[in-house]
């Protein structure tokens, strides 16, 4: 059998993707949906007068935040598209943020970037032949990267940082910056507009204020990863067999498709990008590298990537999601967190009346009695503690994806062990 030379070839039955469980969103329904939550967000600033809910400040610094969730959500994206868990994505943004504040702070910001790509490449390098080449579980191979990649940053870091200028044993010295820029005229205009607090316009000028003022160059380019990671997967001969693989490789290898190639290169992409986000915390988000600074962000990722259902555009708004909800702990916490429960509250009200039309009436009870409470919640108090606060964005990832799991549909080779020639 030949090789498949074009993305027509998906019309191939062995290779079709399973339909997914849920209805998908056209793109005009998700843009009124997205309408929709930001005119209820308007009306609950206008209530409670949490007006740092969306200004420019915590949009810009909700993008910024996003990033490195983002490009971790991207590299698990490659992978599972290829058939191979990632837990590990965590691990490789650890070796990100290490390589590249050990290059950056030596030879540049940018060589910091080339560098920490490499060594998050390096972690998916060792996750592809621990689990394509001697099929080890994903979930447990994934684990041991973290692991590993932890200890071995920390007994790196005396050795690459004591010594030098403001460096010690748990963080590098100082990188130069990127750069940043801001779009002239436009940004001072979205900002003077915002800060009239007008109902919807003024949170639209602050969401959009939010992607034009002081944006690092790093930003750019893993914004535009996004619709590029679309047009390969899904555009490309190349994206078709990859992904292949991660819906029938013995269908795959059946037609000519080099399974193990395709699994690999998928990985170490994978690594990659989580890499880059892991490059971006420590150029960009802080110049300098410092031990424990991912926090948890790949596995943020793994989220933002479930949320997306496997898919770019999904994640990206999942990513932005889990970022803004992170930015709540640097700006006006309390205060905006405490206006959020009325949000909470109001969009569980529209959960339950949504699920009472579809005669689901057992899960719009249960809805709105949450509802009820966390109602009850913010009427009952002025502010929540600051533990709540940096609780949030993982509350978040835990009620998202409670939420999305009915319509979620995994590519469905993935995490499945595959020997080449099993389908003979």
């Amino acid at each position: 059998m030949t090789t498949p030379t074009t993305a027509t070839d998906v019309n191939q039955p062995s290779l079709q993707p399973a339909a997914p469980t849920g209805r998908r969103l056209s793109l005009p329904v998700l843009m009124l949906v997205i309408a929709g939550a930001l005119a209820l967000t308007s009306v609950v600033r206008l209530v409670t007068g949490a007006n740092g809910i969306t200004n420019v400040s915590q949009m810009s610094t909700a993008l910024q935040l996003a990033v490195p969730i983002g490009l971790a959500a991207l590299g698990g994206l490659w992978a599972e598209r290829a058939g191979v868990v990632n837990i590990g994505l965590e691990g490789m943004m650890i070796l990100g943020t290490w390589f590249g504040a050990w290059a950056g702070f030596q030879w540049g910001p940018w060589t910091g970037v080339l560098v920490g790509i490499v060594g998050g490449a390096l972690g998916g390098l060792v996750h592809a032949v621990v689990t394509v080449t001697f099929n080890v579980n994903h979930i447990v191979s994934g684990v041991a990267i973290n692991i590993l990649a932890l200890g071995a940053t920390r007994y790196l870091a005396p050795l690459a940082f004591e010594g030098h200028q403001g460096g010690s044993a748990k963080q590098s010295p100082p990188v130069d910056s990127l750069g940043h820029f801001t779009v002239p005229g436009l940004a001072d205009g979205l900002r003077t507009l915002n800060e009239q607090h007008w109902f919807f316009v003024s949170d639209i000028a602050g969401l959009l204020g939010g992607l034009v003022t002081n944006v690092s160059w790093l930003t750019l380019i893993a914004v535009a990863l996004i619709p590029a990671t679309w047009w390969i997967l899904w555009r490309t001969p190349f994206g078709l067999r990859l992904r292949s693989c991660g819906e029938n490789p013995v269908a795959a290898e059946s037609l000519g498709v080099n399974v193990y190639k395709y699994k690999y290169l998928a990985v170490i992409i994978s690594g990659g990008l989580a890499g880059l986000g892991g490059v971006f915390l420590s150029i960009v988000a802080n110049p300098f590298y410092l031990e424990g600074q991912t926090s948890g962000r790949g596995y943020i990722g793994l989220a933002a990537m479930i949320f997306g259902n496997w898919m770019p555009g999904g994640l990206a708004i999942g990513a932005g999601l889990f970022g803004y909800t992170d930015s709540l702990n640097l700006r006006g916490g309390s205060t905006n967190v405490h206006a959020l429960l009325l949000l909470g509250a109001l969009l569980l009200l529209v959960g339950a009346i949504w699920m009472a039309v579809r005669k689901k009436y057992v899960n719009a009870l249960i809805t709105l009695v949450v509802g009820a409470l966390v109602f009850a919640w913010y009427a009952g108090t002025d502010e929540v503690p600051n533990q709540v606060v940096s609780a949030t964005p993982y509350v978040v990832t835990l009620v998202v994806l409670a939420l999305s799991a009915q319509r979620l549909r995994m590519p469905k080779a993935d995490g499945m062990p595959y020997r080449k020639g099993q389908g003979k």
